[in-house]
């Protein structure tokens, strides 16, 4: 009785703000070390304004502390994503003054440091970084335009009307605090726990303790549900998002003590024309020449298809609050209490020189393309961890080439493609051989987005050595096709069929089954393609990219196009890169070490007096001739 009279006592004086407040305290005390709260207190209340008793921050103290660079101008963009996060978890209360509590929820989820309290984790962030950048209203289509007055008034009528449904949503919770089930929440029992007694997460650490006692997981539920109403008629600007693209491209490579402004020094006015274009590529997933923005529906289709990591930038740039330079442990006396000196010392925003994300840029690879990849392929496997194995504007372009330089890898590489289609009728005797050995095309090319020269980019994750493959393909479940332009999509490893990798004297196929070593009589003599697949001829002259929407083969067909399509094109560039550190190339360097022995030993055998005699001697042990032994050039 006294517990239930308790309950009812507090439902009946709490707020969302009240609640908004209590969770901001949990946050800090669950989600942070005692040292890296008192570096962020010290980071906001040094460049905090205040009015009338409250200090806060503005958009450009925001801008100015994360460094967001002026050339690729998302400043207003980020300072809008901070006032709705700073809401959470409430959207009606959005936008919201940055005041160190809202800023501290800021902190928390664009680092990640949530832990339990978004049930979902990253798909949940997903949301609630897609409402923080979506507009809810088509006539207010940018955050860099001023509304009209009309809009405005109407935006306050919508704002009186929260007030009146928040009042009854916290009715309602306040019932649920006195053991009462509310008539509304009848409902919505899909949205109940379905079986609570199997949580691993005790209830103190799934929630706030202080909502808890409320059931505020009930108000935050009812305040998610009007959102989600209005979410599926929300859409992000294609204009905003493409700065918000540009400046993700940057920080992809950021670590949480790196400052942004030595990236920023780089924007230079070719780099910026360079990030807008793998900037349209990425917008071009999202169909965005049918629709004025990009609809809920196919951000959360593509996001996690094809861009699972596009946000982790966003994770070291906001850590930066956590590292003050007014706090320098390092200065305290080695008298200090013990307490002291055990607290772990929090190294300051530095620009200590670093190692460069590339030891070299290729013809297809660079910065900006390196960023891209990492959307969709972890960044500490790529940046400070990339080597040039094979570039064939060095190297030539022969698949004798590629043995002599990848094959002694022994670690996963990217293969990158680039090329111009070919037109519809083959010009040319090369181009009309290449065409003859392909079935009929029964598909029109791929979209051009906004690249009108046809240009094209391929690419392939292979996550096994690479070696000749005769009966069978090579390669396992974490292979990926992708294309980075005219649009950025990745085809991810299907186990319906494993022909993911083939190098034979007949060219580089992926997703393509091994060719028979002989013709089969009544059976076509063209190369084989799977329904998603990548062949390079073997001349290395010709590539063709293959998407058959009913899918089937080694390569699961498109997340959000249905349609097919077949892009042919003449190979521009062809490089192939090694994802590993020093110890990978320590071991492809001495495999080339130990081939050049053998080599030199098989050179220096001294023939006697019958030199037929002593060479079928040495054909017998293997040493010279082309009886199965490996390694030769096949160029």
């Amino acid at each position: 009785m006294g517990q239930g009279h308790s309950d009812e006592h507090v439902a009946r004086n709490v707020s969302t703000e009240q609640l908004s407040h209590e969770l901001a305290l949990r946050f800090a005390k669950k989600c942070f070390t005692p040292l890296e709260i008192t570096h962020f207190k010290d980071v906001f209340r040094s460049l905090a304004d205040e009015q009338d008793g409250m200090q806060y921050w503005k958009e450009e103290t925001l801008c100015r502390f994360l460094v967001i660079p002026d050339a690729l101008g998302p400043g207003p963009l980020i300072y809008q994503m901070a006032t709705y996060l700073g809401a959470f978890p409430f959207p009606s209360l959005a936008p919201s003054i940055l005041t160190i509590e809202a800023m501290l929820k800021v902190v928390v989820i664009m680092t990640e440091r949530y832990g339990t309290v978004l049930k979902r984790g990253r798909a949940d962030r997903n949301k609630l970084l897609f409402r923080s950048l979506a507009v809810f209203d088509r006539r207010m289509s940018s955050v860099y335009e001023k509304p009209s007055q009309e809009l405005l008034d109407s935006v306050r009528d919508e704002e009186t009307e929260k007030v009146d449904t928040r009042d009854a949503v916290l009715e309602e919770a306040r019932s649920q605090a006195a053991g009462q089930e509310p008539q509304s929440a009848l409902g919505f029992a899909i949205d109940k726990p379905a079986n609570d007694e199997d949580e691993e997460e005790d209830d103190d650490e799934l929630a706030l303790a202080a909502l808890d006692s409320l059931d505020a997981i009930e108000v935050f539920k009812y305040d998610q549900r009007a959102a989600d109403t209005k979410i599926h008629h929300a859409q992000i600007p294609v204009d905003n998002f493409r700065r918000l693209l540009m400046l993700l491209l940057v920080i992809a490579p950021l670590n949480s003590q790196e400052s942004l402004s030595r990236h920023a020094e780089r924007l230079t006015p070719t780099r910026v024309e360079n990030l807008k274009r793998v900037a349209d590529s990425i917008l071009w997933s999202f169909t965005p020449e049918q629709n004025a923005g990009i609809f809920y529906q196919s951000f959360n289709k593509i996001i996690p298809a094809s861009l699972p990591y596009i946000f982790d930038g966003l994770n070291p740039l906001f850590e930066h609050f956590l590292f003050s330079k007014n706090i320098d442990l390092s200065k305290r006396k080695r008298s200090s209490a013990p307490a002291q000196m055990t607290s772990p010392t929090v190294p300051h925003v530095v620009d200590a020189p670093l190692e460069p994300l590339l030891p070299r840029e290729g013809d297809i690879l660079n910065l900006d393309i390196l960023s891209q990849i990492s959307f969709f392929i972890k960044g500490n496997n790529l940046f400070r961890r990339l080597r040039p194995l094979y570039l064939g504007a060095d190297a030539g372009f022969s698949l004798g080439s590629i043995e002599q330089k990848v094959f002694n890898w022994r670690a996963p590489s990217i293969l990158l493609v680039s090329g111009t289609r070919l037109p519809s009728n083959p010009e040319g005797t090369r181009e009309r051989s290449f065409a003859d050995a392909l079935p009929a095309k029964r598909f029109p090319n791929g979209v051009s987005g906004n690249n009108s020269h046809g240009k094209v980019i391929f690419g392939a994750y292979i996550d096994v050595p690479w070696k000749h493959t005769y009966k069978e393909a090579i390669g396992g479940s974490e292979m990926l096709l992708f294309q980075l332009s005219p649009l950025h999509e990745v085809f991810r490893a299907s186990t319906l069929s494993k022909d993911y990798l083939t190098f034979t004297k007949s060219g580089v196929g992926f997703g393509c089954p091994p060719p028979r070593s002989k013709n089969v009589s009544g059976l076509s003599s063209h190369t084989a393609l799977g329904p998603v697949s990548l062949m390079l001829d073997s001349s290395l002259e010709f590539g063709v990219f293959t998407h058959d929407s009913t899918g089937g083969g080694s390569f699961h067909p498109s997340a959000t196009r249905n349609s097919d399509w077949q892009d042919r094109f003449e190979i521009e560039n062809l490089e192939i890169w090694g994802c590993g550190g020093d110890e990978e190339a320590e071991r492809q360097r001495a495999a080339w070490a130990f081939e050049e022995r053998e080599a030199e030993a098989r050179r220096s055998v001294k023939m006697g007096k019958d030199i037929e005699a002593d060479r079928a001697l040495l054909e017998m042990a293997g040493l010279v001739g082309g009886h199965g032994n490996s390694g030769g050039s096949m160029g």
